[in-house]
């Protein structure tokens, strides 16, 4: 297993202009990271190619491995002019992680004002063909590409497990967010429990939840089914961090993990905090016991 970082978890001073890139890298570096998992927000790629150099220099230089490359995509209630461009521009995407020297790559498939199942099962077959297509564009490229349980309509562990079955590739797989199951009211344990065998990647993040009834105000959001959930410091919130760490273990799984940290809190402070609660939690749980 090694233990990094997305740079999602520094977006909030990415924003500000209080770090770059580059920087990120460094910081990631110095709180004891492995790699990086590099999230295009705050910086980008496209129209600074020459960023991509730097940035695997620059982890070089500090040990770290670039491990994944995580983008947005949407495939789902598009014409077929829209359809083909979005794949299009996803293989686009495909050439940059190339490029970085990954061999891992995140991109999300579906966003739909219909969440209902009928309608997942309708778009599944299209949504599948467009994963295919990328998966083996990248397959020559010797990527494996992905699908995170992310965005409301494929974030179900069980919609998940359809579509990389649909797809049918050995490099199409699943980014595991351990978090992101609640904003679809599923318990974590349950749902890592359930795809960790599909995993190329995880990421451990945690988030506060609140049932419908005490809506806590600002700076909170809704899951699918109204509850309330923010973003916490990993190993502060109300996730069974414990229980999902000894899952992971128990299933052999020895791959990248990344920090993902969507908290109010200072981002670099929340990051360390909770790079440093995972590494303990690891090195501290024994697979075949309950802990906790």
């Amino acid at each position: 297993m090694k233990l990094g970082v997305s740079t999602y978890s520094l977006y909030q001073a990415l924003s500000k202009g209080e770090m770059s890139a580059l920087d990120v890298i460094r910081y990631v570096a110095e709180i004891g990271g492995e790699h990086v998992e590099i999230v295009p927000l705050g910086f980008n790629l496209h129209d600074n190619p020459e960023l991509i150099g730097s940035m695997k220099r620059e982890a070089a230089a500090h040990g770290l491995e670039l491990s994944n490359y995580a983008v947005g995509a949407n495939f789902a209630d598009l014409d077929d002019e829209a359809y083909e461009r979005e794949i299009a521009r996803i293989k686009e995407e495909v050439d940059i992680a190339a490029a970085l020297g990954v061999k891992l790559m995140r991109h999300d498939v579906a966003s739909s004002k219909d969440l209902s199942i009928g309608n997942f099962l309708r778009q599944l077959p299209r949504l599948a063909e467009a994963c295919r297509r990328i998966a083996d564009y990248a397959a020559a490229k010797g990527i494996t590409t992905s699908v995170e349980n992310h965005g409301y309509f494929i974030q179900h562990s069980d919609r998940v497990q359809a579509l990389v079955h649909a797809v049918g590739r050995p490099n199409f797989k699943t980014t595991l967010d351990i978090g992101n199951f609640l904003c679809a009211d599923e318990a974590p344990e349950t749902a890592v429990a359930n795809n960790i065998g599909l995993a190329s990647m995880v990421h451990f993040k945690d988030f506060y939840r609140r049932p419908s009834h005490r809506a806590p105000g600002a700076g909170w959001f809704a899951s699918s089914g109204g509850s309330w959930l923010r973003g916490a410091i990993v190993g502060h919130g109300d996730i069974d961090l414990p229980e999902i760490v000894r899952i992971v273990k128990a299933s052999g799984y020895d791959g990248y993990i990344s920090i993902e940290f969507e908290g109010m809190e200072d981002c670099r402070l929340g990051t360390k905090l909770g790079l440093e609660y995972v590494r303990k939690l690891w090195n501290e749980s024994k697979p075949e016991v309950r802990i906790g």
